[in-house]
């Protein structure tokens, strides 16, 4: 596996189509997830020689913590059903490189399935939901798990349409249709990986949903659930609550950043939800520079969207970003080869990066600014 591209054709081969496609697929005509990838790619990066760049260092601080690489495991809803355990064993990969993990709101393992099967501190994601009383669960689960960072994703008010996952027939436990058994059937290692997993359904919705939910079910679930009247005194609210460092993801326009960096969290993630939600919308990294030039003084500024190497990371740093996220990059490593699968999609990263920082000529993360960048 000498790319992330090779992990995502593993993942292909080895992963149900149902859920592979899930983790793949944009919303509507995918027009901001490929906008997502092309833009990234158009960005230039400036070759520099003669430069003594024999000692490099791709080490930095994320939320005032160290970290190997700029770089944090992005939170992925059915994590679970890429690979049996999944969220537990991207967490020990994660630590195991020295990056931080989130887990989502979403996910298979819940909180305290991870917290008890992982020694280090993690990041959880919350989702807002109208029953604040549960929403207020989470954020005292979390805390209670000794989680170091709350992830407030705050671009999925309303659901964007995935057309795959209702092609596809996604449904979690999965569905026993006639054309999912006949794709399961010929993916034995996974049915046994999920099979003997702690969970096949939502982890942290336990109690909250009951039996199977298709993909109809669900949308019809989170329709009712997921509140559209989020709004930034809801942001007051669960900093009155958690007692860590609060991330804001999902911001993509200069304005709303602004806003973000007068609540008092940590950091902001800029993100388009992977090209998930609003479909003819800006790319991240297009936004990125902007945002960091508006409020990259007073607040930390990370990225989300479209990293599939240690180039794109070395991009996005340069454009304005402290460090980045990557989801399907190692989601495709998780489906691939589970942990180790993981921890192969973080070090190609890690060693693309330290070669481009010597090409670049630059010999630490600290060094990396727009002059690294093509005119």
């Amino acid at each position: 596996m000498t790319c992330i591209e090779d992990l995502r054709q593993a993942a292909h081969r080895k992963v149900p189509r149902a859920f592979f496609g899930y983790a793949e697929a944009g919303s509507y005509s995918e027009q901001t997830l490929r906008a997502n990838r092309a833009d990234m790619e158009r960005v230039r990066l400036r070759q520099r020689v003669l430069v003594d760049v024999s000692e490099r260092d791709t080490s930095t601080k994320i939320l005032n913590e160290r970290a190997s690489l700029p770089l944090a495991l992005a939170p992925i809803g059915i994590g679970g059903l890429q690979y049996g355990n999944g969220e537990i064993l991207a967490c020990r990969a994660a630590h195991a490189a020295g990056i931080p993990y989130t887990l989502g709101t979403l996910s298979i393992c819940s909180i305290e399935d991870v917290a008890d099967a992982v020694e280090k501190p993690f990041w959880f994601q919350l989702y807002v939901m109208k029953d604040r009383g549960f929403a207020r669960s989470l954020i005292e689960r979390a805390a209670d798990a000794k989680c170091s960072a709350l992830v407030l994703t705050v671009d999925l008010q309303v659901l964007g349409q995935r057309h795959a996952d209702i092609r596809n027939g996604l449904s979690v436990p999965p569905s026993l249709k006639i054309k999912n058994l006949i794709d399961m059937a010929t993916k034995p290692g996974w049915v046994y990986r999920v099979l003997t997993g702690k969970r096949w359904t939502f982890g942290n919705l336990a109690g909250h949903l009951k039996g199977e939910q298709g993909v109809t079910a669900l949308a019809e679930w989170i329709a009712h659930q997921f509140d559209p009247t989020l709004n930034w005194k809801d942001v007051e609210w669960i900093r009155s609550i958690w007692p860590g460092k609060l991330v804001i993801k999902g911001i993509l326009d200069v304005e709303d950043a602004k806003l973000a960096s007068k609540t008092g969290a940590a950091a902001i993630v800029v993100s388009n939800h992977g090209g998930r939600q609003l479909d003819g919308g800006a790319s991240s990294i297009s936004m990125l520079p902007r945002i960091a030039d508006a409020v990259g003084s007073e607040i930390e500024v990370l990225f989300d969207g479209g990293i599939r190497s240690g180039q794109d990371l070395m991009r996005a740093l340069a454009l304005g970003a402290r460090s980045c996220l990557i989801g399907r990059a190692y989601i495709y490593g998780l489906g691939a080869g589970g942990q180790a699968g993981v921890a192969r999609a973080i070090e190609i990263i890690r060693k693309e990066l330290d070669v481009t920082m010597a090409l670049t000529g630059v010999k630490s993360i600290e060094e990396i600014d727009r002059r690294v960048l093509a005119d």
